[in-house]
């Protein structure tokens, strides 16, 4: 996987983000987010970045602590010393040797990444059954799989 040669933001060690971040470009990660990532761009998560959160991006570096799931729509490189609890899907998928992952892992043909966590989560067969709308327009899910 090629490096990234600009990065267009920086979250550094001393920083703490809690929310969605949306954006273009590439975006590295040395300090604590937690929340949702949505991307056209790249993202990486450096060796002191601790990420909790649901990512949909074009690429992603990761050689930090990831808790969550992870959707490339190109490319998911995970590298040493890194650490993911959670599922990661991408057409192409690179672990490295000595890194943690625990989760499920899947690949597939290039197709238009989803949009929501929760197209995400039917994608990664996370969600087993998505209940009737109920009044408020909110869906009931059932059936998470453990």
């Amino acid at each position: 996987m090629k490096k990234f040669e600009n990065v267009d933001c920086f979250i550094g060690r001393d920083v703490e983000f809690i929310g969605k971040l949306i954006f273009h470009g590439t975006v590295k990660i040395d300090g604590v987010f937690k929340g949702e990532i949505s991307s056209a761009g790249n993202l990486i998560i450096g060796d002191n970045g601790k990420v909790e959160a649901d990512i949909f991006a074009s690429s992603i570096v990761c050689s930090g602590e990831f808790h969550g799931n992870i959707y490339g729509d190109k490319v998911i490189d995970i590298r040493r010393p890194g650490k993911i609890i959670g599922n990661i899907e991408a057409p192409t998928i690179i672990i490295e040797e000595g890194v943690t992952f625990k989760g499920m892992c899947y690949t597939h043909s290039p197709k238009k990444m989803p949009t929501s966590n929760l197209d995400i989560q039917s994608n990664m067969g996370i969600i087993k059954k998505v209940d009737k709308v109920n009044k408020d327009n909110k869906s009931n899910i059932k059936g998470l799989k453990q």
